[in-house]
């Protein structure tokens, strides 16, 4: 089978063994759960309870009226502690629900419910109530992003498998114990947004998913699922990345400024798709996922079952979890595009991936030199941006001539930070760019 792939892009070291061969391990109610009202891209919550009352397990804790937002709900069952800024991994200190769990109540049972051929603007109002959001990292509101806009069409859903962020393998884990479930998933997307053709894309490195799939379509009786496509894309990153996907698999390049709906395609994460199955098929809204715990410096990596809103230091001490040395750096999410963390009372997210531990063996630190004029970071660039240009109009505040360079186009993949052998921090950068584009627009 031919492997695609995409323009540009990058081979760092994938690390993917460390977690990958540990067994997926069961979850463990931790005694306090924090849990941010603002866990998505769009309008912010507004709590619907108080201090001191006892929630239920996936009982709503806070919603909003505007259309591209995303209830949150309870983990546990457990009484408000308190409802207080506190630290949130990527927006610093944001509202949140802190909850004491209450470890006489037994973790939900959810059972399958049977719910076959609802309508798809049903199914889309249950992925909605039920908090759904992009599971790849982005946290966009499921339920607005499969509500396709009058005059468009979907002529290509791709299913995103490709997971190429290096440790993590969550989303590995999750294609080879959870097939079935997420091909349930798939199959509620495709018969929602009707595509012409359904592709599911996995990276190279991860042959036991690609045969998981393979098994499931091949015996599927379905007639949806034995029609959907499942293509191997090279091991490189920003595979995972969406205009990556649209270009390797479609041939299709989105243009600058557009989104790949403008060209007919719709991607989502297979963990979106497995989260869909749980609200449709048994009634469970977003209340945990799972989580890669890797790095080099812990006694037991691996891959954990997690409710929403447990933080990561409770999440070490419910299993047990030690350092063999001393973390330089905790990142929440992947090494490329994480976010370094100051403490570890941090809560892990609807849109968490993975927690990673790093020593000074990993996470080295490198002084910033001058630029060489090598162009690697042009060569690389998986959008064929210039990020040298970008920076140095961006140092001069130059802000129309970074707007022209399509600075906003930009995933912030850091793809051109990692092949810099100056180590200038070009997405650093590249942010400066943004927010001066975004204030000017005020």
């Amino acid at each position: 089978m031919k492997t695609r792939t995409f323009p540009g892009g990058i081979h760092p070291r994938y690390n993917k063994e460390i977690s990958i061969r540990e067994p997926l391990r069961d979850m463990v109610l931790p005694k306090e759960v924090i849990i941010p009202l603002s866990q998505h891209i769009g309008a912010p919550n507004k709590p619907l309870v108080g201090k001191g009352d006892y929630v239920m397990e996936g009982q709503v804790l806070g919603k909003s009226d505007s259309y591209v937002s995303s209830p949150v709900h309870s983990s546990v069952c457990g009484t408000v502690a308190e409802i207080a800024k506190k630290f949130h991994p990527a927006l610093g200190f944001t509202m949140s629900v802190v909850i004491e769990t209450d470890k006489s109540k037994s973790p939900g049972v959810y059972n399958e419910t049977g719910a076959h051929d609802l309508a798809p603007d049903v199914v889309i109002g249950r992925i909605k109530d039920s908090g759904i959001v992009g599971m790849g990292g982005a946290a966009f509101p499921t339920h607005v992003k499969l509500t396709i806009p009058d005059g468009k069409k979907i002529k290509t859903l791709i299913i995103n498998g490709a997971e190429c962020e290096p440790f993590l393998t969550c989303d590995h884990t999750l294609m080879v114990r959870k097939t079935a479930e997420v091909g349930k998933g798939i199959e509620l997307i495709m018969d929602i947004v009707r595509p012409e053709e359904t592709y599911i894309a996995v990276e190279d490195n991860k042959k036991a998913a690609f045969f998981a799939f393979q098994k499931a379509i091949s015996f599927s009786k379905r007639r949806a699922i034995r029609d959907i496509h499942l293509v191997i894309v090279k091991t490189k990153y920003p595979q995972g990345g969406e205009k990556q996907l649209v270009k390797a698999i479609t041939g299709i390049e989105v243009p600058p400024g557009k989104l790949p709906l403008d060209v007919g395609c719709l991607i989502q994460n297979v963990g979106t798709a497995y989260a869909i199955s749980e609200a449709i098929y048994r009634g469970k809204p977003l209340i945990e996922r799972i989580v890669t715990i890797s790095g080099d410096c812990l006694d037991k990596p691996g891959n954990y079952v997690v409710r929403v809103g447990t933080t990561i230091r409770e999440m070490l001490e419910c299993h047990g979890i030690e350092f063999k040395k001393e973390p330089k750096k905790v990142v929440v999410g992947g090494p490329m595009m994480g976010f370094a963390q100051p403490q570890l009372e941090v809560p892990i997210l609807k849109n968490t991936s993975g927690i990673l531990f790093l020593s000074d063996d990993i996470a080295e630190d490198r002084k910033e030199g001058n630029c060489l004029k090598c162009a690697k970071c042009v060569d690389v660039c998986p959008l064929r941006l210039s990020p040298t240009e970008i920076i140095r109009n961006v140092r001069v505040k130059k802000w129309d001539a970074v707007e022209k360079l399509y600075v906003s186009d930009c995933m912030e993949c850091g793809a051109c930070a990692y092949s810099c052998p100056s180590r200038i921090p070009l997405v650093q950068y590249i942010k400066e760019g943004k927010m001066a584009l975004e204030k000017r627009k005020r």
